[in-house]
């Protein structure tokens, strides 16, 4: 596994984790990165910048999500899928630095591995479909 693609799984449990509790996901990587504790993998650099894109850009990522995931709202979507959708959605909407296909991919493969087996194909279906109306970047 490539090192963005481990940065994407510690960002993943970041978010998942902070869903999960109720937190903002800054206030938990703040703590990862104030007290790091030896059991727990460390936090690169990426899974910080993920973490706080996707901060950043929620409002409109979930926006987009809800627009376009026929039949199922934010909440009624598995935890892990919303994190990841969240994650593939910013990669793909709001950096240059990862082709769109990669981000779908990598985003494809998490679900794969963590959620239901209906996961990757929502998952692909989903981000495909915001890359079809994704608005070009000048």
């Amino acid at each position: 596994m490539g090192a963005r693609s481990k940065a994407r799984k510690r960002a993943l449990d970041v978010l998942f984790e902070a869903d999960q509790r109720g937190l903002e996901p800054l206030v938990l990587v703040k703590e990862r990165l104030a007290e790091p504790v030896a059991e727990r993998v460390p936090l690169p650099e990426y899974a910080v910048t993920l973490v706080e894109g996707v901060v950043e850009r929620r409002e409109r990522i979930d926006e987009l999500l809800s627009t376009y995931s026929q039949g199922w709202t934010l909440d009624r979507m598995p935890a892990v899928d919303r994190a990841v959708l969240r994650l593939g959605a910013w990669e793909m909407l709001f950096n240059d630095d990862v082709p769109d296909a990669v981000a779908i991919d990598e985003a494809v493969e998490l679900v794969r591995t963590l959620s239901t087996d209906d996961s990757p194909g929502f998952v692909n279906g989903l981000l495909a479909r915001l890359l079809e109306v994704k608005e070009p970047r000048s």
